[in-house]
């Protein structure tokens, strides 16, 4: 999924990540800028992360799953402590630094789940279905969100709201039940549906729980904490595969689809993302990593030869117009 607030989103994720009408009426900017850098730069996150699902594909197939994800997740961990720790130094502003010990404990704590078991449920749902039904079952993630919001009572949903969460879970029936594949192969693709769907469930459940501290944490610091913490899960559960790789034989290849997923759905995708919360608004950022299975389905079928079936084709209508009901 590849974002820290995807579940805003289509990834969103990516790696898709992660935001609320209450944090709407803080964070939306008083006036709309013109079409500039920042929208840009939203169309290339939803790009980078639509992408992702395929080389997550492809990485799974010359890596245990596990040991995939335990590499991606340190290398974003580390890079994103870094850059957080640098804008701590020289951002000249405490409201760039890290938060308080009592915040900070209960970020990692929410990584776990958010980008822990998240992580660990989509490697392995990707490892076993299409990388383009993936991306559309994930893409149902803000349906949940807004759900799980309503259920908790921080989130008001209208009428058209609902029916476009109706609308999100009819078009993952469609994904998750059509399919030409037979006998095994559909069963493991059926499994990985499930998987994926039930790592969009965690991600939601992350999304609803975080939103206070988006109020006074900054986005830099929050994803590289919530990282961290999604990182100690990964390590515990992928240690054995972890171990049992032979690191030095590693093709070129795969480092690359290791370091694509990495730094680039995990770091600089996100940094985007919270570039356009912060100029643009969560509402307007949410719509345009809502793009992002269109260009997943694409990646997916131009790199994988994953051509899209009529199960999928409409499975994709009903989710993305669920999309754009549930963010009206």
């Amino acid at each position: 999924m590849t974002s820290p607030l995807l579940s805003t989103s289509a990834q969103t994720s990516h790696e898709r990540a992660h935001l609320t009408r209450s944090t709407e009426l803080e964070s939306t900017p008083a006036t709309h800028p013109r079409f500039g850098i920042t929208d840009l730069s939203l169309l290339l996150m939803a790009l980078i992360w639509g992408v992702n699902f395929s080389l997550v594909k492809y990485g799974t197939t010359v890596l245990h799953p596990l040991a995939y994800n335990g590499a991606r997740v340190t290398l974003a961990a580390v890079a994103l402590v870094l850059i957080a720790q640098l804008s701590t130094r020289f951002g000249g502003s405490v409201a760039n630094g890290w938060p308080a010990a009592r915040d900070a404990l209960a970020l990692v704590g929410l990584g776990m789940i958010g980008n822990g078991l998240y992580q660990i449920m989509f490697v392995e749902g990707v490892a076993r279905t299409r990388a383009s039904d993936a991306a559309l079952v994930i893409a149902a993630s803000p349906a949940f969100t807004a759900l799980f919001g309503r259920l908790r009572g921080t989130e008001r949903v209208s009428r058209r709201g609902m029916i476009g969460i109706a609308l999100s879970i009819l078009g993952i029936g469609f994904v998750v039940v059509g399919g030409d594949e037979q006998g095994a192969a559909r069963q493991a693709t059926l499994a990985g549906d499930l998987l994926i769907l039930a790592g969009a469930l965690c991600w939601s459940i992350f999304t609803v729980y975080l939103q206070p501290y988006t109020h006074r944490v900054s986005g830099l610091h929050l994803s590289a904490l919530t990282m961290v913490g999604g990182l100690i899960p990964l390590l515990i559960v992928g240690a054995p595969a972890i171990l049992a790789t032979r690191w030095s034989a590693v093709p070129s290849t795969a480092w690359g689809a290791v370091a694509y997923s990495g730094l680039g759905a995990l770091v600089i995708a996100y940094l985007f993302w919270y570039r356009g919360v912060r100029i643009l608004g969560p509402t307007r950022t949410a719509m345009y990593s809502n793009v992002q299975p269109v260009f997943a389905v694409l990646a997916a079928w131009i790199a994988l030869g994953e051509t899209p079936g009529v199960w999928q084709l409409a499975g994709a209508a009903s989710i993305l117009t669920g999309l754009v009901l549930t963010r009206a």
